[in-house]
């Protein structure tokens, strides 16, 4: 009811701005997707796993079978959308807007159902230059070779896919572009210690006093368009919030960088990116970073990124009604068979996602049908394959190793509808 009551006040308010004498202008949009998906094994995501990373590993009951192996099925129109572009009149001899989207797939998943903001930002732009600060994409997802499949991954883990709220720069000259961005935390939040328990919480990057910041610099040159980002993360891996804690400000930053590029061709699109990822769990990817508290000093910590390189190629065509394409993706442990634990310490922690897989893959081709006229049909198969290490305990160490029997795979088929307007 109360989700309802939002939705009619923001209609009713565009209606009398809108017939009231005033220098702004209101456009309305959105879409419904009813998206019907089934699996051939239990799965690591999201949102009833809609938002799928990767098969979970082999776990054997007593009796010798695999519990997270077998078909399941769902259904969901969580993803219905609907967003509000205000153009107002030149300000500060900028052009200006400002644009509110939101939909309901919540924003964990004990809130799935629930209205969540996507994006909520004010937008200014110059001759060259250009201020947007509000909630917007996550610097590390480039939306502009976002890949174009048709599930609420959208490419990811290979693939960043996240919003932060942000103040971002840009710079444009002859087809150069240069961006900045300072950004914090909302809905995807980092790990870490939370009154010497591991939980997920915005705290440790507030409490670090650094945004997270993205450089890039990127060259559109008509029909071709790449560019390089560079990412800092900084967060203070162990936050407390209650007296019995004792509080420590020590930080640990994480460094990533990516390639990326996109082309357009005549009746194609190939976009593609290669992701070298330390930390970036808060972008929907892979990564993360070892922590161990050590004994006699309290809370003191040493902390360490684990590297996972991801590696994805989208390819689309368009011929009349239909769209054939196909995304490739692959991602590989940079920092497999090293020891998780080594001496010295009384805690140790692995934060992130993924750690325990030596690499990742998928293939998800799809053909779209559109009316051209706001309705299209997707049907989509994809097919990610995991293949998880052997866990190996040594002298009081522990690591992953190769295992060739413990590699996973699911397939994904999906069926789904939008109505765009």
């Amino acid at each position: 009811m109360k989700k309802l009551i939002v939705w009619v006040g923001l209609v009713g308010l565009a209606g009398l701005v809108g017939h009231a004498q005033s220098p702004f202008s209101l456009e309305w949009h959105g879409f419904v997707n009813p998206h019907y998906y089934a699996d051939s094994r239990s799965v690591v995501g999201g949102r009833e796993d809609m938002m799928l990373f990767y098969p979970k590993p082999v776990v054997l009951d007593s009796l010798g079978n695999d519990i997270n192996d077998g078909w399941q099925a769902d259904m969901l129109a969580i993803t219905a959308r609907l967003g509000l572009r205000v153009k107002g009149p030149d300000m500060l001899g900028a052009r200006t807007s400002a644009y509110v989207e939101g939909d309901f797939t919540g924003s964990t998943n004990a809130t799935i159902d629930n209205l969540r903001l996507r994006h909520a930002y004010i937008d200014m732009r110059w001759q060259h230059h250009r201020l947007l600060a509000g909630q917007y994409w996550y610097p590390m997802v480039i939306h502009e070779i976002m890949p174009m499949t048709n599930p609420l991954n959208m490419g990811a883990p290979f693939h960043c896919y996240a919003r932060q709220p942000q103040v971002r720069y840009e710079y444009s000259v002859s087809g150069i572009e240069a961006v900045a961005v300072a950004s914090w935390q909302l809905d995807n939040m980092s790990q870490g210690l939370l009154n010497g328990a591991p939980a997920s919480s915005t705290l440790f990057a507030r409490h670090s006093l650094v945004p997270e910041l993205n450089l890039q610099v990127r060259w559109n040159m008509g029909a071709f368009f790449f560019g390089y980002a560079a990412n800092l993360k900084t967060i203070q891996p162990q936050v407390a919030s209650v007296a019995t804690v004792l509080q420590q400000t020590e930080r640990h930053s994480s460094f990533s960088w990516s390639l990326f590029g996109r082309y357009n061709g005549p009746g194609f699109t190939v976009k593609a990116q290669a992701l070298f990822n330390n930390s970036l769990y808060e972008g929907c990817s892979l990564g993360g970073y070892l922590m161990r508290v050590y004994s006699g000093v309290p809370y003191q910590f040493a902390a360490r990124d684990w590297h996972f390189d991801t590696y994805w190629l989208d390819v689309e065509r368009s011929e009349g009604h239909w769209r054939p394409g196909l995304f490739l993706g692959y991602g590989r442990n940079g920092d497999f068979g090293t020891p998780l634990t080594s001496g010295g310490g009384t805690e140790d922690y692995v934060m992130g996602r993924g750690f325990d897989i030596e690499s990742l893959w998928r293939i998800q081709p799809r053909l779209t049908y559109t009316t051209l006229t706001g309705l299209s049909f997707t049907a989509e198969a994809e097919y990610t394959h995991a293949a998880y290490g052997r866990l190996v305990k040594a002298g009081g160490d522990r690591w992953y190793e190769h295992d060739a029997t413990a590699a996973v795979g699911n397939l994904r088929l999906s069926l789904s509808m939008v109505y765009s307007f």
